[in-house]
């Protein structure tokens, strides 16, 4: 009797365990609770509001939050990867629903996108994806044809062999790569790269690393620069010398008006408002039970004089 006893307790004491499993999420297959757009608390990591697009990429969000009463918590990483870690775990420790990240890096957010796995808090990645970790869907331009559409701006405009800079965006981001890698594969053999730096998806660098790279390349004839603020800062450099084609990314609204004065050639267009709406609206229809694609696409276009 007491032998039977011992077995009916354990039993009882191995389901319980296993409810509390299913309980704390991590068996990883509960299903998702159905929410409304207004009971929605969203957490926002944007890697730097020191950018305008990604201060259009905010806007974007918030408008769409404010037309359906959805509560959103902004965090501004300002391109620094640890902060960006510590208000992603803040931004759980507030028990959000649903974490909407522009990563600074996409390697190093892993260990964040990972930690919301865990607390079964869906992931939304915008502009850059993470290179790891479950995400929900990560809504971004295509970069690599942004870049391919740049190098083929600047060989209709030079032709082939042109001597060509591209300064590059923030080493590890996703958009860095994909740009590059589109450019690059494009301009293989038909374009003469001469030189190849970062400067961060940043105005200041990118006016000092094309200062630096116009002394011992006076001869530069276009530059692509991996988004608009990098491509303003290099128009600066340039000043007032004839005949270079600078191409940028982003389609900012300083990036387009610099192009409406001849200081920049064209630019290859996002649009930030769309993609910060494009993921939230993931957000509200993964919690409303319809299905969400692992990848959505933001339109590009490219502007030129």
């Amino acid at each position: 009797m007491k032998k039977l006893l011992l077995m009916a307790a354990s039993v009882f004491l191995l389901s319980g365990c296993g409810a509390a499993t299913l309980d704390n999420g991590s068996s990883g297959d509960e299903k998702t609770e159905d929410k409304s757009a207004s009971e929605l608390v969203v957490g926002v990591s944007i890697s730097t509001l020191n950018n305008p697009f990604f201060v259009s990429m905010q806007d974007g969000i918030q408008q769409l939050a404010e037309e359906n009463d959805t509560q959103v918590k902004f965090v501004d990483a300002q391109d620094d990867t640890a902060k960006q870690s510590n208000d992603i775990d803040d931004l759980i420790q507030q028990n959000v629903d649903v974490l909407l990240i522009n990563p600074v890096d996409s390697a190093a957010i892993v260990p964040a996108v990972e930690a919301a796995n865990n607390a079964n808090i869906p992931v939304i990645a915008i502009d850059r994806s993470s290179d790891g970790g479950t995400l929900l869907t990560t809504v971004a331009s295509n970069n690599e044809e942004g870049g391919k559409m740049a190098a083929e701006f600047i060989l209709e405009q030079l032709g082939e062999n042109a001597k060509v800079v591209e300064l590059e965006g923030v080493p590890g981001a996703s958009a860095t790569r994909e740009r590059g890698k589109g450019f690059d594969d494009f301009a293989d053999g038909k374009l003469d790269v001469i030189e190849k730096q970062s400067a961060n998806f940043n105005r200041a660098e990118g006016l000092t690393v094309m200062e630096n790279i116009l002394q011992a390349n006076s001869d530069v004839q276009g530059i692509f620069a991996q988004n608009d603020e990098m491509a303003l800062g290099a128009a600066e450099a340039i000043g007032s010398r004839e005949g270079v084609i600078i191409v940028g990314f982003d389609g900012t609204e300083d990036g387009l008006k610099a192009i409406e004065e001849g200081k920049m050639s064209a630019t290859i267009a996002q649009k930030p408002e769309e993609m910060g709406r494009l993921a939230l609206q993931a957000a509200f229809d993964h919690f409303e039970g319809k299905d969400v694609d692992t990848q959505i696409d933001s339109p590009l276009d490219l502007v030129k004089q």
